[in-house]
Order: structure tokens, then sequence, then C-alpha cells
């Protein structure tokens, strides 16, 4: 039995996993769901995450590992080649800080629940929930950009010449900003570090527009 994964193309959160299987060399079983159709509030999917959230990620045992960044610690502590983290805690501490600068600043404010309730809830008109999404973006992409364009640690990506956890959610944020519009000219070296992940072809393949539920 093969790991199953519970996920949906466009989910930023699903590309951070489906890139780090792929790094990992592991297959998998894609299972597809539209969060839109509510496919993850049925009894059936909550069993498996009473969060109705994707990515959740089966084991072979059965048992199912929930929440993107604990799922690829998991995947990193279960198979460690190729590394996620580096060897060091200083540059563990920092690959997290980059990675949680992204998962939880700018992804807890922009994911589909929270600009699905400021529009149907609250009224927000599409314009003002695209700004919603863009300027929390933004704000965490401005000090981002700083902090790699200065620090001696970036390489060819995040922290060195491979890619690892930073990249993953780096990339998977990439691809969700093209959903509004947001251009990466202010943001010279994320453009070219997502640049040279798109390159690798376990990113690519991991990119929402080539998974079979795409449309």
């Amino acid at each position: 039995m093969t790991l199953k994964l519970h996920n949906f193309f466009r989910s930023s959160t699903s590309v951070r996993v489906r890139a780090a299987l792929n790094l990992k060399g592991l297959e998998y079983d894609y299972i597809a769901y539209v969060l839109r159709k509510g496919e993850t509030r049925t009894p059936a999917f909550k069993s498996l995450n009473p969060q109705s959230l994707v990515p959740a990620l089966e084991r072979e045992d059965g048992s199912v590992l929930t929440q993107s960044l604990a799922i690829l610690e998991w995947l990193d502590e279960t198979y460690p080649e190729p590394a996620l983290l580096p060897q060091d805690p200083e540059g563990r501490a920092r690959v997290r800080a980059v990675a949680y600068m992204i998962g939880c600043e700018i992804h807890p404010l922009n994911n589909l629940r929270v600009l699905g309730y400021l529009e149907k809830e609250l009224g927000q008109s599409e314009e003002t929930v695209a700004n919603w999404f863009r300027h929390w973006v933004q704000e965490t992409f401005k000090p981002l950009e700083q902090m790699l364009a200065d620090s001696p640690y970036t390489g060819q990506f995040c922290h060195g010449d491979t890619p690892g956890l930073a990249d993953l959610c780096l990339y998977a944020q990439v691809w969700n900003n093209r959903r509004f519009d947001i251009s990466l000219e202010p943001f010279p070296t994320i453009r070219r570090i997502f640049e040279e992940l798109d390159r690798i072809d376990a990113f690519a393949s991991a990119a929402p527009p080539r998974q079979p539920d795409a449309v």
C-alpha cells in the first residue's frame, strides 16, 4: 500500500507536500477534492481530518497526518534523504523562520476559508478580497525579500544550494500569488529562487496547472 495524498490542485499547502514527496522520491496515490463544492466537509473526509482541510497524508497503516508543515517535518524525519533542513541548529532555525513567514503569516490570512468569509459573510466585493490577499502577501514578501537578499546564507535557493523546507513554502506561495496577479518585479531574489525551483522536476510537476484535477 502506498501513501495517499488527499489534496486539491490549487491549494498551496498541497503544493508543498506534493513537491516534498517528489523530492523524496516517494510514490503516492493522488486523491483530489473540490473545495468550493464542499467535498472536504463530508463525514467521510472528516473521519480523515476533522478540520475539513487539505492536505491530509494517509500512511500505509491507515493513520492520517494533517497540517502541511507537520507533514513536511514527518517526511524529513522518516525519509531523511534528501534533507529538507540543514544539519546545524542556526541553519535549521533560519530555514524554519522563512517557511513560517509564509506558512504562519501569509497563509492563515489568505486561505480559501478566510477569503470566502470576507466575501460571503462580510459582504466584501471580489476586488476588496483580492486587495486583502495582495496586502498580506506584500506585508511579508517585502521583509522576506530583504532577508533573502542580504543574507550570506542565501545561495541558489533560500538556504544554500539545496532546496528545502523554505523553498517548498516559497514555491507554493508564488503559484498562489499568480491567481491575484501579484508581480515579482519588486522581489528579484524571490523571483530568482522561484525560477530556479521551477527548473527542478520535483517542483515543476507539483505545480497547480500540472495536476490531474486542474481546471
